[in-house]
């Protein structure tokens, strides 16, 4: 992670949210918020190589400040891989790793593991490269311990934690030692004993590494690479130089992380340091190895912090040096097949000899330089611990707001924000949606109330709802839609809207001066609220600038390419047939068009889809933007599982957008963002408990 690190130890940081990323790709995601929610995947882009990428989510890759995922702060690393025409999709599960799980994927990306691996999810990552799959290990600095468990990634990979040999959970209370998260973690030299490298727990600051070792003795890795930024990171100890080389390397340096519990720099830095980037070969497979999260990273974070709430900052580390072309060059070599099963196959490649340890570094007798963690964790928050994170987080389960698709309200946010003098205080709402809003259904929480502003009306598509105080100037009261009292802050007060008990969009954190004396007008390009403040989304005026409120020059979505709402066309049976409805025409697999009272139905009926079963479009759409339905238990069953796919060849072959998700009792919508240009055609398929029941309904395609 990026230079600024430091704010790891702050206790009083001030953290902002980025902006999410602009580059476009055939980006599916549903937005979820834990492990049981469709997981993200992101299309190849252009010439497909049939090569699969999957990144790693379940252990602790978004504690912290981090936020490791394929839509967030690794978002342009994910996307860079796709425009190499990989598929890319990000790995989401509670519970462990298994060699299934990866044995259909090329390669295996780790950043900053923050849980540590059971010992059969290690035994299940070793078969998996020794049969010729790959895995890129992305560390950090020692100590870099996001979520307070007393692990951090570098120790995590090796295998043991540094002076807990003996006992892992060494200083956890009983709860904590006991947790489901720590059974079978054991403690093993098993990174340098299988792939012949460990993580030093040195801790270097900011240094550019410029000791590139050549394209020819480098596996083609560091073509057009120079120089590889670190900022506050670890190097690596070359342990067996039969399986693994280093191939970047930093220069002499005496810059330590300047909050090291030790001396920091280890040998002085330059190669006796050891390499900052290594690759190792082991049977069929391989494997990468990175001391730092900082030139993966963006500025793109998707979650607030699981132990506080707060925004998260991270950095454009990925644009940074030639870390983008080292990285790509990395995975395309990853998910090169190559039959030598060691480095000493390879002709002429140049051995490296192993690197100097400290005495210190024995696994065994290692010791802790300072107590552990490095810092209490907030009253109430526990690691192992979903329902004590918060909302925002990735895996939060507290509440409304947490898990689940992304609701069409988020096309519904918060505008403008005037914070003027004596009683100019006003804010703004703008309806994004392509259908006016019932704001009954929506409400205003201040920080500084115990209660919160409900709001009345109808807002029309593309329509602003402006709330000010009474007292305010009349050419603010000129455009008021509402008038209220409560419309009063200081520009250290969070506004949040709320849609029922969701929070959709928040506008600032609470005790932190964001908005004092300003007028801050949110960007045209921004389409939906944030869960987080994010200050990049917004412009900031003068004190008492009302011209723009009013009217917003935001974007509107669209009228869906194709909107089914299975009210037309009749099937009573559960028997495979064509049904004609207001779209076009449907294969139904073990399916049917539903209209008992125990239907979930928005209308008269909707498709009923029994395990094992699908429906199916049997025409293109010209593109898909996003993919919306809503779905539900039929009756009282449970046990069903649903899943969205996608064919972009007339229904030839199909390919997986969603993990298998349930339905609750209700009829819940789903949106999915697929972003593809091209003509594609969509399915939704029903596994799980045989015979068990889902209601489909609402169905649309958004341009």
């Amino acid at each position: 992670m990026n230079q600024r690190k430091t704010k790891l130890f702050s206790v009083a940081s001030l953290l902002i949210l980025g902006a999410s990323s602009v580059l476009a790709s055939p980006f599916i995601s549903a937005e979820a918020e834990g492990p049981t929610d469709p997981a993200p995947i992101i299309m190849p882009i252009g010439a497909e190589t049939g090569k699969k990428i999957l990144f790693d989510n379940t252990h602790g890759q978004t504690a912290g400040a981090a936020d490791w995922v394929i839509d967030g702060g690794f978002s342009d690393f994910a996307n860079a891989i796709a425009g190499e025409g990989h598929y890319v999709k990000e790995l989401r599960k509670n519970t462990p790793i298994t060699l299934e799980d990866l044995s259909t994927y090329d390669v295996f990306v780790i950043g900053e593991a923050n849980i540590p691996y059971k010992a059969s999810e290690q035994a299940a990552m070793l078969q998996y490269v020794q049969n010729g799959g790959s895995i890129f290990f992305i560390a950090d600095h020692y100590n870099a311990d996001r979520n307070k468990n007393r692990f951090d990634a570098s120790e995590i990979f090796n295998g043991y934690r540094r002076g807990a040999w003996a006992d892992p959970a060494k200083g956890m209370n009983t709860e904590e030692a006991s947790s489901a998260a720590m059974q079978n973690v054991n403690s093993s030299d098993w990174l340098s004993s299988n792939f012949g490298v460990r993580f030093r727990y040195n801790a270097i600051g900011n240094v550019t590494a410029n000791d590139i070792v050549s394209p020819s003795q480098a596996f083609g890795i560091t073509n057009g690479v120079s120089t590889v930024a670190m900022h506050a990171g670890s190097t690596l100890a070359v342990t067996d130089p039969a399986k693994a080389k280093g191939i970047v390397y930093l220069p002499q340096t005496t810059a330590k992380w300047s909050y090291a519990v030790d001396q920091g720099i280890y040998n002085g830095g330059g190669r006796a340091e050891g390499p900052f980037v290594a690759v190792s070969k082991v049977g069929l497979g391989k494997a990468a190895f990175i001391g730092d999260s900082s030139p993966v990273e963006d500025s793109t974070p998707k979650y607030v912090r699981e132990e506080t709430g707060q925004a998260k900052t991270t950095y454009d580390g990925f644009t940074e040096q030639n870390d983008s072309t080292l990285l790509v060059n990395m995975i395309n070599w990853l998910s090169t097949q190559e039959n030598y099963t060691d480095l000493t196959q390879v002709s002429g490649l140049q051995l490296d000899q192993p690197t100097s340890l400290l005495s210190m570094e024995d696994p065994a007798s290692s010791t802790e330089p300072q107590a552990e963690p490095w810092s209490s964790p907030d009253p109430g928050y526990k690691w192992y611990d979903p329902s004590t994170f918060k909302a925002g987080s990735y895996g939060y389960i507290g509440g409304s707001t947490g898990g689940g698709g992304t609701t069409s309200e988020e096309h519904v946010f918060l505008s403008e924000y005037v914070e003027g003098s004596g009683y100019n205080k006003a804010l703004e709402i703008f309806n994004g949606s392509s259908s006016a809003i019932d704001l009954s259904e929506y409400s205003l929480e201040l920080s500084n109330l115990s209660g919160s502003i409900p709001l009345s009306g109808t807002l029309a598509s593309g329509e602003v709802f402006v709330i000010a105080n009474p007292n305010a100037d009349a050419s603010i009261l000129t455009v008021a839609d509402m008038q209220n009292s409560s419309i009063s802050f200081n520009g250290d007060d969070t506004v949040t809207l709320k849609h029922h008990t969701a929070s959709i969009d928040q506008i600032g954190t609470a005790g932190v001066t964001y908005g004092q004396d300003v007028t801050l007008v949110r960007d045209s390009a921004v389409t939906k609220g944030s869960a987080a403040y994010s200050s990049n989304q917004w412009t900031s005026y003068p004190t008492d600038t009302f011209t723009n409120l009013g009217s917003h020059a935001g974007t509107v979505s669209s009228a869906p390419l194709v909107s089914e709402d299975f009210e037309s066309g009749s099937k009573g049976s559960y028997a495979t047939g064509d049904v004609t409805t207001s779209s076009g025409t449907w294969t139904f697999t073990n399916a049917l068009l539903g209209n008992l009272s125990n239907d979930k139905k928005s209308g008269t009926q909707s498709a009923r889809i029994k395990s094992a079963g699908s429906i199916t479009m049997d025409f293109d759409a010209t593109s898909a933007k996003s993919v919306s339905f809503s779905h539900a238990n039929f009756g009282s069953d449970t046990g069903a599982l649903w899943k969205l796919q996608i064919s972009t060849d007339q229904g030839a072959s199909w390919s997986d957008i969603t993990a298998s998700s349930t339905s609750g009792s209700t009829l819940t919508e789903e949106i999915i963002t697929v972003n593809s240009n091209s003509p594609v055609r969509f399915r939704i398929s029903v596994t799980g408990t045989s015979g068990a029941r889902l209601n489909i309904d609402d169905f649309k395609i958004n341009q």
